[in-house]
């Protein structure tokens, strides 16, 4: 049985990238009354799709010798997008938070999280329950 499997490690890192979710639209409901200030987000989903590429689709071929496997399948050198909310509505001081639209996006992030950890422990209790069967 392997341990490290696509799916646990798939798992924690979207778990880690929805944490990480949490804390940047934290971050822009604090700011909401910062003069200047531009709403961030952050992309995960993109780069856990390339780490997972289930069907090799999005990966380059690196059949030669001289080929190097550069960004495909692999969730050791994930790196998320965080970028400035381009669909901000702009307030008069210049800032683009929306308080609402931040509350939103927090409960669904919530939501997701909650189903992620939901998830990991059903994997986990199933690992736990072939391994002690094995004995």
């Amino acid at each position: 049985m392997n341990v490290n499997d696509k799916t646990l490690q798939a798992l924690a890192a979207a778990t880690k990238f929805r944490e990480m979710r949490q804390e940047i639209i934290s971050s822009n409901i604090a700011n909401k009354d910062v003069p200047g200030y531009k709403s961030k987000r952050i992309d995960f989903e993109k780069a856990l799709a390339r780490a997972l590429d289930v069907d090799g689709q999005m990966g380059m071929n690196t059949d030669g010798p001289r080929h190097y496997d550069v960004g495909s399948g692999g969730f050791n050198n994930l790196q998320p997008e965080v970028y400035e909310d381009p669909n901000g509505v702009v307030s008069e001081d210049g800032n683009t938070v929306d308080v609402q639209e931040e509350m939103a996006l927090m409960a669904e992030n919530k939501v997701m999280y909650d189903a992620l950890v939901q998830l990991m422990n059903k994997k986990l209790g199933l690992m736990k329950y072939t391994i002690n069967s094995e004995r």
